[in-house]
């Protein structure tokens, strides 16, 4: 029988254990291309055609990278059946292999936690309780153990020898990471207090803030304010630091006026019989007229004697009746949040007039309609004083001055 030729009959003899090697590298690789190619451009592309959603949340992404370990698994152990490598090149070889499967893990568990974010947004109650910084704290996590796990593959050690070092770099970390912990103990509080959520109103002057938050996550608070510019606020500092939340004034469905009308208080005087019968027109204050007419007629009555000069008895006055119309004014609107406080009050005279402040509630909590709203009642109160023989205090401008050098 023939014998079949051999590497030395070719004169391939120094060259035949470096060619078995390439040749088995290059199916090897080959192999791992393969198999890449099946899962990702065959099972792959028809699992996410008929099963995974091309809108919305997909786990698209998790899925591609789990693919991803195959041709690592598959370089990882068919590295050890190419003949003639070196034990150390198939040793480094295969650690690669491994430490890039334990990165391809890590990616496929943060994107998961991505996939699982995106559907808890989802929710109805996903504002009021945002889980994003507990994310992002879970993936700090994964790729630290991954880290460690990819130096122990490298070196071939055990895992639990790295983390017996760490200890004594526990120092070094807590001050690495410092941001990170205050950040982390800044979300919990913020989310289990319910302190904010996304969609709120904040103001921060200190940071120059005043907007709606627009993303919260693990180390900053994204605030959009009414410029439309973006205010990045560090997490901890909305613990450590004082901020208005304006979320009550949506719950309750009210947004407050507090405004003074400064009266010039020597126009405030009694008002007589003529001018009181004149009042009775205002069809909001009829009652109110009608009703303080006869307390005080009956509490007169009750004391003749203070009747023999006008000075000793009761009158009705012009900014009482004025303050009594206000109030049914406001009430009687139809734009006033009435089931919330609403009082007109007179505040502590001062040598700009006497404050008659305005304390109610509208509607309407948006800021268009607030602020048109507050103006109509400021409108119509401004024109309507002059017929309850009031005057508004204004400080004297360059054209009184004129008229009165010209009367002089």
């Amino acid at each position: 029988m023939m014998d079949l030729p051999t590497y030395e009959d070719f004169g391939l003899t120094g060259l035949a254990p470096a060619v078995e090697a390439l040749i088995g590298l290059g199916v090897l690789a080959a192999i791992a291309w393969l198999a890449n190619f099946i899962a990702k451009k065959i099972i792959l592309r028809i699992l996410m055609a008929r099963l995974l959603p091309e809108e919305g949340p997909s786990p698209r992404k998790v899925v591609a990278y789990l693919a991803n370990i195959i041709p690592t698994v598959i370089v990882s152990y068919g590295i050890w059946a190419v003949p003639h490598l070196p034990v150390g090149v198939k040793a480094v070889v295969s650690n690669v292999a491994n430490g890039v499967t334990i990165l391809v893990i890590a990616l496929a568990i943060s994107a998961a936690l991505t996939f699982g974010n995106a559907l808890y947004n989802r929710r109805p109650d996903a504002a009021n309780r945002p889980i994003k910084g507990y994310i992002q704290v879970l993936k700090i996590l994964i790729f630290a153990g991954a880290a460690i796990l990819i130096v122990a593959a490298l070196i071939e050690q055990s895992p639990l020898l790295l983390l017996s070092g760490l200890g004594a770099m526990a120092a070094v970390l807590l001050l690495v990471f410092k941001d990170t912990i205050l950040s982390l103990v800044a979300s919990v509080q913020l989310t289990s207090n319910d302190m904010l959520r996304v969609g709120d109103w904040i103001e921060m002057p200190e940071l120059n803030a005043d907007g709606d938050v627009i993303d919260i996550a693990l180390h900053t608070v994204k605030v959009q304010n009414w410029d439309k510019t973006i205010t990045t606020i560090p997490t901890h500092r909305l613990i450590s630091d004082s901020f208005k939340n304006w979320r009550g004034m949506y719950e309750v469905g009210g947004r407050r006026i507090k405004r003074s009308l400064m009266i010039d208080q020597n126009s405030v005087r009694f008002l007589d019989t003529e001018e009181i019968e004149r009042l009775k027109r205002f069809s909001v204050i009829e009652d109110y007229i009608a009703a303080k007419a006869a307390e005080i007629g009956e509490w007169n009555a009750a004391r003749p004697e203070r009747q023999r000069d006008a000075v000793n008895a009761r009158r009705i006055t012009n900014l009482g009746t004025f303050r009594a119309y206000v109030t049914a004014y406001l009430k009687n609107r139809g734009d006033m949040n009435t089931n919330l406080f609403l009082m007109v009050r007179q505040l502590a005279p001062t040598e700009n007039g006497l404050p008659l402040e305005i304390y109610a509630f509208t509607a309407s909590t948006a800021w268009a309609d607030y602020e048109g709203t507050q103006a109509d009642i400021f409108d119509h109160l401004l024109a309507i004083m002059p017929e309850f023989g009031l005057r508004i205090f204004q400080g004297p401008s360059g054209l009184d001055f004129q008229r009165a050098f010209s009367e002089a």
